[in-house]
């Protein structure tokens, strides 16, 4: 064999070996066989972006992996809201997290999708630069804002303290960012602060750089964010599976408020496995204090949601009213409030 021959078998079994490598490590297979399954033993594509509001997601993932029944779903992550609602309406994701201002605007304008679970309570702030000249809130006046986008609950926020500090709107820009852009933006002094969810008012603080000026719940008991969607096809053809969905979520959010072990132990799985994030961040997000969010008292409420789409009236993102249960399906959220958390503890290789 001479050795150009010995060469060229070489470079051919390294190709074939660094490409089933990469096959191996970055194509999700679990995936790609779903969508050979027949419809209705398809899991569900869940959509998520890398939020405390959306951590329930995750961390259902996980803890199923361990049960008998196994995985439940099929999450992936987004990096924006608009890229989330491009996929749920192409059905590419059957279900999706996404702010709730949101929800409700693509309801009203014809996408068949229903609310039927929120993400989580409070966990939003406003940050603003710790030397930026912004000490109250009245100073946000001819300030640069980030919000995730004007169809968010942290966009209504800043509405709400306008309006209570006197402040007219125009006095104030606002520009629409990807949340994990924010705190690097607001390092650069590129905008003034930000009005975002958790954890990136913590990477601000963390990175000594932000100050939350305050926290959603200041301007806005029972403050919610995110909301879970699901299509309504799905809801029709397959409720049983939007029960078991509703239900694993619901489990993770009781779960979570165990105490600060299992916090922390969601910190480390999410932050390195799902979120890309530093494990640290997640932690200061989720304690610091225990209740900077909380994961129960979850299911959709009619004066939580009347508020939030008067507020988008008032607002100008929403230009006629829609009744709650246009939008909203109440059935699984009902169901899912006779379930207890996961029995799962931190390291175990058993969860039920």
């Amino acid at each position: 064999m001479s050795v150009l021959t010995r060469i060229v078998i070489f470079t051919s079994l390294w190709v074939a070996t660094i490409s089933g490598l990469h096959a191996w490590l970055n194509v999700n297979w679990a995936s790609i066989f779903n969508d050979y399954l027949p419809e209705e033993k398809r899991r569900f594509n869940v959509a998520f972006i890398p939020v405390t509001c959306h951590l329930a997601c995750p961390v259902t993932d996980y803890i199923s992996k361990f049960s008998k029944a196994g995985e439940i779903f099929l999450p992936r992550m987004f990096q924006g809201f608009p890229e989330i609602k491009e996929a749920l309406i192409s059905n590419k994701m059957q279900a999706g997290f996404v702010v709730a201002p949101l929800a409700i605007a693509l309801k009203s304008q014809g996408v068949p999708i229903r609310i039927v679970y929120l993400g989580h309570r409070y966990g939003s702030a406003f940050v603003v630069h710790k030397d930026g000249g912004i000490d109250k809130f009245e100073q946000v006046r001819g300030k640069t804002i980030a919000i995730p986008s004007r169809f968010s609950d942290e966009r209504l926020i800043v509405f709400r303290a306008m309006k209570k500090h006197g402040i007219d709107p125009k006095e104030v820009k606002m520009v629409e960012m990807a949340p994990p852009d924010v705190a690097g933006a607001l390092a650069a002094r590129a905008i003034d602060g930000f009005s975002m969810g958790e954890p990136f008012p913590s990477q601000a603080e963390m990175g000594g750089f932000g100050r939350v000026l305050f926290h959603a719940r200041e301007y806005w008991p029972d403050y919610m964010s995110c909301v879970l969607v699901v299509r309504e096809d799905m809801i029709e053809k397959r409720p049983d599976a939007v029960q078991v969905l509703v239900d694993g979520v619901a489990r993770s959010g009781l779960w979570l408020e165990g105490g600060l072990p299992y916090r922390e132990h969601a910190a480390d799985f999410v932050g390195r496995f799902y979120y890309n994030q530093n494990p640290a961040l997640l932690r200061w997000a989720l304690t610091k204090p225990l209740t900077r969010v909380i994961y129960n008292t979850l299911e959709p409420r009619k004066a939580d949601f009347d508020l939030v789409r008067d507020l988008m009236i008032e607002t100008g993102v929403l230009d006629k009213k829609i009744e709650f249960e246009e939008y909203t399906d109440s059935r699984f959220s009902d169901k899912a409030t006779i379930q207890t958390a996961w029995k799962y503890e931190p390291g175990s290789a058993k969860a039920e």
